[in-house]
Parts: C-alpha cells; sequence; structure tokens
C-alpha cells in the first residue's frame, strides 16, 4: 500500500472514494470546499492495487490560546472492501507524524472514541476547547507540550459551516 499527498488529478478518485463509503459525497465536498478556501492544509490518498481510502487535516483557530498550532481531521474514508485491513490507521498515522513533523501542537477529530483512543485522542483534552461540535464523540491529541494548553473557542473551516 502507498500513502501519498492528494493531488489535483485525484479529484475523481476522492469522489469514488467517499461514494463508496459514504453513499454520497458531502465528505468529498467538504474536502474539495476546504481546498478552495485555503484550509486544507493536509489532505492524504492511499492507494492498494487501486484507490482504497483518504484524510484530510485542515485548519483550525484557537481564539484564546493561539500559539497552539492546531488542525481537524475530518473527513475520513476507506473503501469498504478495503476496511479492517489497517488502511485507515496508516491514513491516521501518517497525517498525525506529517503533522508533528511540520510543528502542529493538536489535532481535534469527531469521532468513534474507541477507533480514534488507539491513535491517543481523548475527549478530556477536547473539553478544555469550545466546539460547535462539543460532546463525547469530540476528542483532541496534543502533538506537542503546547498543545496541552489547548483551551477556550475555536473556528473550523468554513467548509464545516456549509454542511449544516
Amino acid at each position: 500500500m502507498e500513502v501519498r499527498l492528494e493531488e489535483a488529478a485525484d479529484w475523481s478518485i476522492l469522489y469514488a472514494i467517499y461514494s463508496a463509503s459514504f453513499g454520497q459525497l458531502a465528505e468529498a465536498d467538504l474536502v474539495r470546499n476546504m481546498h478552495r478556501d485555503g484550509d486544507l492544509i493536509l489532505s492524504l490518498t492511499a492507494h492498494a492495487d487501486e484507490p482504497a481510502g483518504h484524510v484530510a487535516y485542515s485548519r483550525l483557530i484557537l481564539h484564546d490560546a493561539p500559539s497552539v498550532k492546531g488542525a481537524v481531521l475530518a473527513p475520513l474514508a476507506v473503501v469498504p472492501a478495503f476496511q479492517r485491513q489497517g488502511i485507515g490507521a496508516t491514513l491516521v498515522r501518517d497525517g498525525l507524524m506529517r503533522l508533528t513533523d511540520e510543528g502542529y501542537d493538536l489535532v481535534l477529530v469527531l469521532g468513534e472514541p474507541h477507533y480514534y483512543g488507539r491513535f491517543g485522542f481523548t475527549p478530556q483534552l477536547a473539553e478544555q476547547v469550545k466546539t460547535p461540535y462539543d460532546g463525547p464523540y469530540l476528542q483532541a491529541l496534543a502533538l506537542s507540550a503546547k498543545g496541552k494548553d489547548a483551551h477556550g473557542s475555536v473556528t473550523y473551516a468554513k467548509a464545516f459551516a456549509e454542511l449544516e
């Protein structure tokens, strides 16, 4: 399996991945809109013999802790034929490693605690921030010591508000 940065030529591939994974294109449109708005900071695709998965990380603004460099993990998709083979985990780990290397301090995700907990995400750290998605499925991962100091209100990429 190969994980690589998404390229402009991958848009049809991304739409196929999200359509197969979710039966709709809202998540693919989210990625495209984050790209359009300049809020997409990392977009990775996984390829086995064919396109297998995708993950996106977008800009997160921490208003009360502006020195904390934050990102949001969403969406993540793996084509059903490739699920339960570690592709999603590989995409998440690869993305977190790249963000750490680029000096990011904090990542938020809205998702299943059992799944994201294996990467170190916790709802306890997420309780320190105020988002439109607060609740038991909002989790955070500090990529640095500074990330543990995240607090207060945050703003997600504009494309998230367009989903509602």
